[in-house]
């Protein structure tokens, strides 16, 4: 893999322990790894010029559901709360295949490399028509981001008063086998792995009381981590109340869904309490502001959680609850709307960066990833700031107020997966066509 050498960045936003800043400065990587950060490093490998840009850690998606890519802006679906939203989009769901999972997934990593990512999760809970987790895990190895897949899974159809229609759901005991299966045959526990798997019953909604005790056993026997949706919105909260007897905190707590292990999605209706029990434990949550937004759900106490210390990364969720998967948009929103909701200085344009680069890596276990620092992996995002976007700013590293929503230049384990804007894994027109293609057959079908 030899070295690369970033040279006079105009900022270099480390985003390590120290939180060091470093201008006019010089990025080194080797063999995959940040060598050096610095001013006046040398190499006698390639060289990138870094002039006119702020070079930032590549940013951490911690919750989507790759598959979505194929039911954006869906009629019917596009302005309704949550568990409505749901009954209008399981049907067709329903009808996707291996070859709809595969092509979704390339193509929503590809839209989260374009807006600066190089490490997503993704939870995939639905396993149609012979679709298996490994039709994400494949579609990631081609477009060359670092993978976070998770497991999901639904247990509880509508005959037995869930949500999901009963041809969706799986036999637990078939679950915990393809559990099993997936993280032996995938998950890769070693610093610098490319892939890495969960476990992630879809829902307290979905699944049961006994598949969320199971899966908490499992993932610990196995090493791996544990994700879920929680706490989303007011539905959510009252169905916790009405089936459970107690709070969604509660109920994740004496399940063994809290700790350094697990992550939760969304989490806006945490109550004081549920925030303490979150920092204590050091559990993580994945906050999606656009996807809260588009849904109605709310605001999350983000300001809140941060100030207790909880362990705090971003998410762009589905693409049918976000339309769109740019993380520089969603580190954007979780920045206006903590404004919005305790006043402009409640976060800076560098705090919601940082939770967007550290803050998911820490989230998702990684603390090889998501800084940039010597012996910390080569994934490294490049920013023009020489453009109509930040024509003006006296700040450019002020990324988030004004800067670019998509990145120059993109290196994953030090290969460089974005080249001046453009994808280098891949035939992106070909695999539009084909993402276009099948699109279009689902809509025929209604």
């Amino acid at each position: 893999m030899g070295e690369i050498l970033i040279q006079n960045a105009n900022t270099v936003l480390t985003m390590d322990d120290h939180d060091q800043v470093f201008h006019h400065a010089d990025v080194l990587i080797r063999e995959g790894e940040i060598a050096a950060v610095g001013h006046g490093l040398v190499s006698t490998g390639e060289s990138l010029s870094g002039e006119g840009c702020v070079v930032t850690p590549g940013l951490v998606n911690t919750h989507h559901h790759l598959y979505q890519n194929l039911t954006r802006a869906v009629p019917g679906a596009q302005d309704a709360l949550l568990f409505g939203w749901l009954q209008r989009l399981y049907p067709i769901w329903s009808r996707f295949g291996p070859e709809e999972m595969f092509v979704s997934a390339q193509l929503g990593l590809v839209e989260l490399a374009l807006s600066g990512c190089t490490l997503s999760s993704d939870h995939l809970y639905l396993y149609p028509n012979g679709a298996r987790l490994e039709d994400t895990i494949h579609a990631a190895a081609q477009v060359g981001l670092r993978f976070h897949p998770t497991r999901g899974a639904m247990s509880i159809g509508e005959s037995d008063g869930g949500l999901p229609p009963d041809h969706l759901v799986e036999a637990e005991g078939a679950i915990l086998e393809d559990m099993i299966r997936v993280v032996d045959g995938f998950h890769d526990a070693a610093e610098g792995s490319m892939c890495r798997v969960g476990l992630a019953p879809c829902s307290p909604f979905s699944v049961s009381r006994e598949l969320m005790r199971d899966t908490a056993i499992l993932a610990r026997d196995k090493g791996v981590m544990l994700h879920t949706h929680l706490a989303e919105n007011e539905e959510d909260i009252a169905y916790s109340e009405a089936k459970f007897g107690c709070r969604p905190g509660q109920y994740a707590e004496e399940l063994g869904w809290t700790g350094p292990d697990v992550w939760h999605a969304h989490c806006v209706k945490l109550n004081p309490t549920e925030i303490d029990l979150f920092a204590r434990s050091r559990t993580g949550v994945a906050h999606c502001p656009c996807s809260n937004c588009r849904l109605g759900s709310g605001i999350a106490p983000v300001r809140q959680m941060r100030d207790a210390g909880v362990v705090l990364g971003l998410g762009v969720d589905g693409s049918a609850s976000n339309d769109m998967a740019n993380l520089m948009g969603e580190a954007r929103q979780a920045l206006l709307l903590q404004r919005v909701a305790q006043g402009a200085n409640a976060m800076s344009s560098y705090e919601a960066l940082q939770i967007a680069t550290r803050g998911g890596a820490d989230v998702l276990g990684r603390p090889d990833c998501g800084r940039l620092a010597a012996g910390k992996r080569a994934d490294v995002a490049i920013w023009d700031v020489s453009g109509v976007s930040t024509s003006g700013s006296w700040d450019p590293a002020a990324l988030l107020l004004a800067g670019p929503s998509k990145v120059k230049h993109l290196f994953v384990e030090g290969r460089q997966v974005i080249e001046d804007g453009v994808v280098t894994t891949l035939d992106l027109p070909s695999l539009l066509e084909h993402h276009h293609r099948l699109a279009k057959r689902l809509m025929a079908i209604g």
